[in-house]
This record gives C-alpha cells, structure tokens and sequence, in this order.
C-alpha cells in the first residue's frame, strides 16, 4: 500500500463507518489522490466549491483516518486542490500519469457513431483554424457521456499547439459563484478583465446560469466581447439551448447561431469499446466476459462504465481478488441498473435552488423572511418533497421546522405552478439542474 491511490482507498473505507453513503458519495466520488510524500497527502477535486466543503467538513476526519491506517501520532498534512491548484502543481512539477485530469485528450476519448460528430467539431476547433465557422460551438448531452472530456482535450490541444493563447475552463456554477464574491468585494473589474481577455473560453454546465440575472447579463457581455474579437467560445450543457426556458432570448439565440453538437449515449460497441480502452490505460487486459457483462448491465453513460472498471481493479490490488464475473456482480451491484434508483440528496436541491436565486443553503435553511430567500426556501421543501422518499416531518427536521410549515409551502408552490407558466419554467430548470448534480454523483 505505497501509493496515493491505494492510501486513499482504504481512507474512504474508514471514512465509511463515520460518514453515511450519501456524503461519500457526494463529496469524495470525484476526489483522487495526487500524491503521497511522507506525512503529506495531497487530493484534487475539480471544483473550488468542493475543495471548500472539504477544507471546512472533513478535513479532521480525514486526517484522524491516516493516523488510524498509519497508526501514527504524527500530524499529518493534506492539502486540496481544484482544477486551478492542479494546473499550478502541474506547471510547476512531474504529475503521476494516472490524474484523471491528464486523462482528457483527444487521444483517449473513444469515438463511436453517438459522439462522432461532437468529437470532430471539438477537434476542428482546437487547431485555430475553423473558429467563426464553429463559434461558438455548444455541446450538449445528459451527464456522464464525454463533454467535460471534450472541453480538457480542446484546452490541451490548443495549450499544446498555441502556448501563447489564454485558455479559460470554467464551469456555469463556479462562473456565478465567482461573479458574486467579485461583486461582494467590488472586483467587478478584475473578474471582466479575467475573462475578455481569453482566447479561447471554454464553460462546462452552462445550464446552471439560466434564470441568474446578474449571471446572464455578464455573460452576455463577455460573449459579445469574444465574438467581436474572433476568439474561440465552446461550452457544454446538459441540454439543448430551447429547452433552457429561463435562459434570456438575446443569449439563447447566440447559443444557437453558431455550431451544435448533441452527444447521445454509448451503443453495445462503444461500450465494449470504452470498457477496454479504459483497462488499457490502467495497465490490464479484461476477461471478454467480464467486459461484456459490464457494457450489458451499464447502459447510461461512460462515466460509469470507467468507474466500474477503475472500481474492480483497485479491488483486484487492493484485496487481491480475482476478476471474474462472479466478483464483478458482487462489487458492482449499486451501480448495475435496476439495483440503485438515483434520487437526489437534501443537500442537492437545497444546494441547486439556493443558487439558483443567489443565495447561500445557509440563507434557505435560516430564518431569512427576505422575499427571495423565502420563495427559495419553499421551492426546496417542495422539491424535497416531489423528487424524495422524506416525509412532511423529514423534511421539516431538515429546515428545523415542523410538517404544517413544510406542508404550507408545498401548497403555495402548487398554486404558483398553477396559475403562473413563468413560474413553471423556474421549476423546471432548477429539476433539471438537480438531476444533473445527481447523475453525476
């Protein structure tokens, strides 16, 4: 167990007798461990968001799990980083191969008849050569089928090929998160001139700036300040842009003018495909079985199906087990289709709707009576309420209320849906916004 890897491993498994499932799940499925030097362990998760969560939650924890696995009194140290603190780590030092981050390129992406498309335009785009004919370009697809993969291959190609260009990856959620800390800290100027100045601005989920005034309005503006200057604008969404129904028109119709390219999810062939190449990165060769038992039980997309393969051979190293179909149904069992039902954690629609009104989950689960903060507060009761198992007392210990609360909101909510088609489209995008978190979890 001398790996980074390996040692992050088994501290999630005892993470796992003091955290629930559903907190594993949401704050650690995208964590991977960087490096392991001494007593110091570093972590990335991609967004800054995340590494927030952690810093603030988990950290004691996390270090108390090393002692026990180590059973050492030293203090330990561990650092994390997001997809920033990665790029200054790997600018500055030798990264193991194995980052996921280093795993997007164009090399790696698997090309089948459902991203084939997707695929040639990301890499049209790449080489310099085709930006006012494909700008902007808009990828779109449900969660998990290569889009985020698409945006890191164009952002290592164009850094490989243009070292001179600026290159912005940002993701919808932490574009707003950023906006508002700037206007909070009158740094309005400064967070213009980060982003007009790109050559080629890449945004990933640019779902979740729908119905964001402030959010819409500037984006509208750095969008206009690109195009006018020929600089290359690609961004990725869960869905097509007439189906962002409270995106503004004047940013709906810019996301249509251009080029876009809908991903759909991996055929049987593509499966296989995925499957073995995934294999063939980390060193093994899958038993024929093994492989098309996964690709016939992990339909939905290709983030899942890398994951069970990651899964079954740190198994294979860790607990030295053999990789056969009978372990592969026991290990994968959660992930194997009919056996998990994706429902969204508490945190998740309270999280999703808080953002989507610029507040904080602290704002909607307090006692704040300012309009917005109110409206956001009763839309997550209510969405708890239509999307989970939890019933009115549940959810009302959730917000520290009681059930006659909670059931108050759910009905103010309802009528509003009713008797306003506006309102409607406001539910709508923060559900769509909640499955997506979900999906990717």
């Amino acid at each position: 167990m001398n790996s980074a890897a390996d040692v992050w491993s088994k501290v999630l498994e005892i993470l796992r007798n003091d955290l629930t499932e559903t907190a594993i799940s949401t704050w650690f499925d995208d964590c991977s461990a960087v490096e392991l030097s001494g007593n110091r362990l570093i972590l990335h998760t991609p967004t800054k968001y995340k590494k927030e969560v952690i810093e603030g939650r988990f950290l004691g924890t996390i270090k108390s799990a090393l002692q026990n696995l180590f059973a050492s009194d030293d203090d330990f140290e561990v650092l994390i980083l997001d997809d920033d603190g990665l790029k200054v780590m790997t600018e500055a030092t030798d990264v193991p191969d194995y980052l996921s981050i280093d795993e997007y390129t164009f090399e790696h992406f698997v090309v089948g008849s459902s991203n084939k498309f997707a695929h040639a335009a990301a890499l049209a785009v790449s080489d310099g050569r085709k930006k006012q004919d494909y700008n902007p370009l808009f990828i779109y697809g449900e969660s998990g089928l290569g889009k985020t993969h698409l945006l890191y291959a164009i952002r290592h190609a164009v850094e490989s090929k243009f070292p001179h260009y600026k290159v912005i990856y940002v993701k919808g959620e932490d574009f707003t998160n950023e906006l508002i800390t700037a206007i909070q800290q009158g740094k309005n100027v400064e967070f213009r001139e980060k982003y007009r100045s790109a050559d080629f601005f890449l945004m990933d989920d640019i779902q979740f700036i729908a119905g964001r005034r402030s959010t819409q309005e500037e984006y509208f503006n750095t969008f206009n300040t690109l195009y006018e200057l020929g600089k290359q604008i690609v961004f990725t969404s869960d869905r097509p842009p007439n189906e962002m129904l409270q995106l503004d028109d004047r940013l709906r119709t810019r996301f249509e003018q251009g080029l876009r390219a809908d991903i759909q999810p991996p055929d049987d062939e593509l499966r296989v495909a995925i499957i073995r190449n995934k294999a063939k990165q980390l060193g093994v060769v899958l038993p024929d079985d093994v492989t098309n038992y996964i690709a016939d039980n992990l339909d939905s997309n290709v983030r899942q199906l890398e994951g069970a393969v990651k899964m079954i051979i740190a198994y294979r190293d860790i607990m030295d087990d053999d990789i056969t179909v009978e372990s592969v149904k026991t290990r994968l069992k959660d992930m194997f289709k009919g056996e998990r039902d994706l429902i969204p954690t508490t945190e998740i629609i309270i999280g999703e709707t808080a953002k989507y009104y610029m507040q904080t989950p602290e704002d909607v689960m307090g006692q704040s009576r300012v309009a917005d903060t109110a409206l956001a507060r009763q839309i997550a009761m209510y969405l708890i309420r239509k999307l989970t198992n939890l019933s009115l007392k549940d959810i009302g210990g959730v917000f520290g209320r009681d059930h006659t609360t909670v059931l108050t909101s759910v009905r103010k909510i309802e009528k509003k849906i009713r008797e306003e088609n506006d309102f409607s489209g406001i539910i709508r995008d923060i559900t769509s916004n909640i499955n997506s978190k979900t999906s990717n979890r």
